[in-house]
């Protein structure tokens, strides 16, 4: 893990504190957003469905939150600018959490479809890492953090996982770099573990999922580096998770 320099605490500025979550429409995302609202962060969200943001956005209006939602692919250089210009002059997080499997199902490296590859990483390394350059004056006014969603994937040999592994595991290379960097901010690359998403189905196609926690099972870990702010480095959300209380005699916690 990259200690770096000392880097101001956002935690208790008078003003709020304003995050850009990527592909916040659904799963961990949109989890993370209403995290996040409840710690009192401004909030700007993107996701490529127009209508499940907009309902995202809705449902966090609802409980209170403050939320800007901008629809479009991050891949996509003018919605890249469109995030930065919602932004109100001031950012403390940014989330890439914006991601895609490649093709589905997963098809052994050997048959891996090149132009599937490209998007692959056109969306999971090449996106992320173009908003983080963009955004990073902003965040470096602020000391604040990139939080960059990756997997197990990206350090583990699973048959099937070739491509999306690849390119997760540039997206943890890339973050590193960045951390080695940017001594004013932190940058923390995390493995949220299995979760039941989309996404995840789509990996699985016909298998029953049902196993797997819920993206909001993962929010507490995720929460916790935020609020703490340990130094940059690769993190997994199971070793995040806050300690649950010893029950007290009686069975009081």
């Amino acid at each position: 893990m990259c200690a770096g320099a000392a880097v101001p605490s956002v935690v208790g500025m008078s003003d709020n504190r304003t995050a850009i979550i990527t592909g916040a429409s659904r799963g961990l995302g949109r989890a993370l957003a209403a995290g996040l609202a409840r710690e009192g962060f401004d909030l700007i969200i993107d996701a490529r469905d127009a209508a499940a943001l907009d309902a995202a956005a809705g449902a966090l209006r609802a409980a209170g939150a403050t939320v800007t939602a901008v629809p479009g692919d991050v891949t996509d250089p003018a919605h890249r600018v469109a995030l930065l210009a919602a932004a109100p002059g001031r950012l403390d997080l940014l989330v890439n959490n914006a991601g895609t499997l490649g093709a589905s199902p997963l098809p052994a490296l050997a048959d891996y479809p090149l132009d599937e590859l490209r998007a692959a990483f056109e969306v999971n390394v090449l996106a992320p890492i173009a908003l983080t350059q963009l955004l990073l004056p902003s965040l470096r006014e602020r000391g604040g953090a990139v939080l960059n969603i990756t997997s197990d994937a990206a350090v583990e040999a699973y048959a099937g996982w070739g491509g999306y592994g690849a390119a997760k595991a540039a997206l943890e290379q890339a973050s590193n770099v960045l951390a080695a960097e940017e001594n004013t901010l932190r940058v923390w690359w995390v493995d949220p573990g299995d979760m039941r998403t989309r996404m995840h189905q789509d990996a699985f196609p016909g298998e029953d999922i049902s196993d797997r926690p819920l993206p909001a099972a993962v929010v507490p870990a995720l929460r916790r580096l935020v609020a703490e702010r340990p130094p940059s480095g690769r993190y997994r959300a199971a070793e995040l998770q806050p300690a649950v209380p010893a029950a007290a005699p009686g069975g009081q916690a």
